[in-house]
This record gives structure tokens, sequence and C-alpha cells, in this order.
């Protein structure tokens, strides 16, 4: 099978980062294309042809939730979605680093295609360097004239604003995004009406986060049935998967989509730190459910992981050897959301304490075998019940890893202290 390369390809050449080597390598070339030789309706459609989904963690058509914009209500706003804060994620912060024009084509492009005359890139604000990289390819492609009024001579013109944000998980859900763009503390809105028909201002908007917008140019440039036909049937082209946890080369590899997992995890992560045991492994970011070494074996598919019980997520590969203690790392992930829970709604404010409270009970060995079973119907009272996916999304794994190694959890139990690691972990004050 052929090995597809398109948003990494050129990631190792010297000054790519700077516009004149970006253009060396083809670069605003697909801009140039869709400008003179496309319609807008021509790229949506191109879009749709090719099966981009959205990279961020949903994995809607990206070309359909284009179409939901309403025809003739202007002015109309992009947002990119640059604020990646989930647990084990930074393929879009890699993307930034390494081939920041490849983003900023495919926003203009976007841009064109939903006639969008302002593009807000929304990052967040632990990316400092990253937004400074961002700034200075902002203004070196505004001034080349991909950027700005009559865009290489014609009459599209769009302008792009870099935005950090204060570092807000929630801020990566699409409408707190859009809140925090207004200038409101970030939280997320009640849908219906969606963002394609009332977003930023009260005006028709389209999210779409980094990796996605990376494709554009690709598409363009070769066409959607060309990108249809690499990956699988509903899951297209390529991701890039951000690889961490006990493996021998973390880092962010691109692959085709439908590959095995287990080819990512030995060919390109090297298999398992100093030879041990793979015990668990996440593949999509801190809030998805934990996978088992034989579902390494499963295809790099949205469908095929969410039938197997958990998501491919934001592409987020974490893996865990045989010393891992699974109380300990949902511990650690339900204190994560319990300090970024903005707190709107009472099942993910009051859930993720209460859920964190009885985890560091559990982790210190001094909960009780009935405390399980609290720890279930908090699990249970917040999933499905939340303002947001992002406060249901703080009961997955916990409840996964605990269907999976329900004798691990048990043994925590009136055990003194974690009988994983033999940590003695003290409690936290207003746990005992």
């Amino acid at each position: 099978m052929a090995e597809y390369k398109l948003l990494t390809k050129d990631i190792g050449v010297e000054g790519l980062q700077t516009l004149p080597v970006y253009e060396r390598r083809g670069g605003y070339q697909a801009l140039r294309t869709a400008l003179r030789d496309r319609t807008p309706d021509e790229i949506i459609e191109q879009v749709k042809i090719s099966g981009l989904r959205g990279r961020g963690g949903a994995g809607f058509p990206t070309g359909t939730k284009w179409s939901f914009l309403p025809r003739d209500v202007f002015p109309r706003y992009l947002c990119i979605n640059a604020d990646e804060s989930e647990p084990g994620c930074f393929k879009d912060r890699y993307l930034i680093d390494e081939n920041p024009h490849q983003l900023i084509e495919g926003i203009v492009i976007a841009a064109y295609a939903l006639q969008v005359q302002h593009a807000f890139l929304y990052i967040r604000g632990e990316y400092h360097d990253q937004r400074l990289l961002l700034e200075r390819c902002v203004e070196e492609a505004r001034a080349a004239g991909y950027i700005g009024e009559r865009i290489l001579g014609s009459d599209f013109g769009c302008d792009v604003i870099v935005h950090g944000g204060a570092g807000a998980y929630i801020c990566g859900e699409e409408t707190a995004l859009i809140d925090s763009l207004e200038g409101f503390r970030g939280q997320p809105r009640l849908k219906p009406p969606f963002p394609a028909v009332k977003g930023l201002y009260g005006k028709p908007t389209v999210v779409n986060n980094v990796e996605t917008l990376s494709n554009l140019p690709h598409i363009v440039s070769r066409g959607g049935e060309w990108f249809k036909a690499i990956g699988t049937e509903r899951s297209t082209g390529t991701r890039v998967w951000c690889c961490s946890g006990h493996i021998e080369r973390p880092g962010c590899y691109e692959m085709e989509l439908g590959r095995p997992i287990r080819e990512l995890f030995e060919e390109h992560c090297g298999g398992m730190w100093k030879g041990r045991s793979l015990k668990a492994f996440q593949p999509g970011g801190g809030s998805m459910q934990v996978l088992l070494p034989e579902h390494l074996d499963l295809p790099l598919d949205m469908d095929a992981v969410m039938k197997a019980g958990s998501s491919l997520g934001a592409g987020a590969m974490m893996f865990m050897d045989e010393t891992t203690c699974l109380v300990n790392v949902s511990m650690r992930l339900v204190d994560f959301y319990h300090h970024e829970s903005c707190g709107k709604c009472a099942p993910c404010r009051e859930g993720t304490y209460f859920e964190s409270q009885l985890m560091h009970r559990l982790e210190a060995g001094v909960a009780t075998l009935d405390e399980l079973d609290t720890l279930k119907d908090i699990c249970a009272n917040m999933d499905g019940k939340c303002f947001c996916p992002l406060g249901d999304t703080a009961t997955w794994f916990v409840m996964s890893a605990y269907r999976h190694f329900r004798a691990e959890f048990e043994a925590h139990c009136g055990a003194g202290a974690c009988p994983v690691t033999g940590a003695h972990r003290p409690l936290l004050a207003g746990t005992a």
C-alpha cells in the first residue's frame, strides 16, 4: 500500500516557516487555482466529494457543515479553532510550528469558498510562541497579496485576525470559542440556533480546526476524488497522530486512515518503552475511552474505533505500560476536567468535584467498595446530562477503565495505598 504524506510531506525543509520557502515548495498555488478557476460553490462541492471530516474530535463532514450556512446572508465569519487543550494533544501545534503557511492558505481558500471577509484564528493562550509565529506569517501573506483586499487581483478580499485565548479548555467548544471572541467569558451556548445560523456577532459562522483547514490546499490542487481515494470509504485522507506515553519514539506521525493502529504503534512509535508490555491505550485524547492490546489491530477508522467502544477524537494516542495504575490515570484526568469545568451547568460543575474527591480517596486506598457504586452513580448523572459534551467526556475514561480493570479498582478499596505502584498518596483536604 502506498504511503501518503500530505500535511507533513514538506516538514523538515529548512525555512519552511517563511513565505519564500513555502512558495518554492508550491505554496499558495492552490489559492491561485481557487480564485482563478473555481467558483465558491465548486470548491464546496469538491470538499463534499473528498469526504473530509473535521479533525477536531467530532468528525463531522466538512463540506456538509459548510452547506448549512444560509444563502445570501452576510456578513458571515470563519473561526479557526487552534485552542488545542485536550490532554495528550499536540498535533495542531506541530502543524503550526512546522508549516504555518499551509494553514493560512487553507484559511483563505475556505474564506473564499464561504465568501467570508473576516477569519478569526483563535489560538490557545499557552501557545504563545505559535501565536507570534502565526502573526508574522499572516503579515508575510498580507504583504504578498494573499490576504487583504482584491487577493491576487481577484474581486475577493479577506482579512485574517490572530486572536489569543486565555487558556481555558472549554474554549475548544465552538460556541464557547465564539463567546470568548466576542469578549465574554468563554461558556457554551444553548443549541439551536447553531453557529451556522447564528454564530459570531449573531451572524452565520463556520468553526473549523487547524488540521481540517490544512487539508484544503491539497484538495483544491488535486481534486476531491483524489482525496477520497485515500483512506476508507467513510474516513478519507490522512491524519496526523500525536503519540505519547510509554513508547520509544513519542511524536507526530501522519498516516493514511484505515491502516492498523498496530502499524502506528510498532513501526512509527517503536513499540513500548524499554521492552515493557502494553497495558492499555487511549486512541483519541484524554477524554476518550481506554482500549486494550487486543484492539491494536483495529483500523485507524473513525467508525471502527467507535464500534469498539472509543473514538479517534482529536488524534492523540496515549500508550500505557504494565506499570501504569489505571485508577491513578483516571484520578489525574478527572482532576483536569474538574479544574477546567466552566461551571455553567450543575452536572459538570458538581459532578467533576465529587468525582475528583472520590478518585483521590480511591487512589489513597481508603475508599470502600460501596463508593465504587457511588462513582458509577455520579458518572451516570453526568454522562448525557451536561450542558455541553465536555462535561460528559469527564466520565468516559473513568468508566471505561472501571469496566476493563474492575479488579484493579476494587483492589484499591481499603488497601491503604495504591496496590499497583505501592505509593501512599495523602488525601486531599475534605476527602477523609
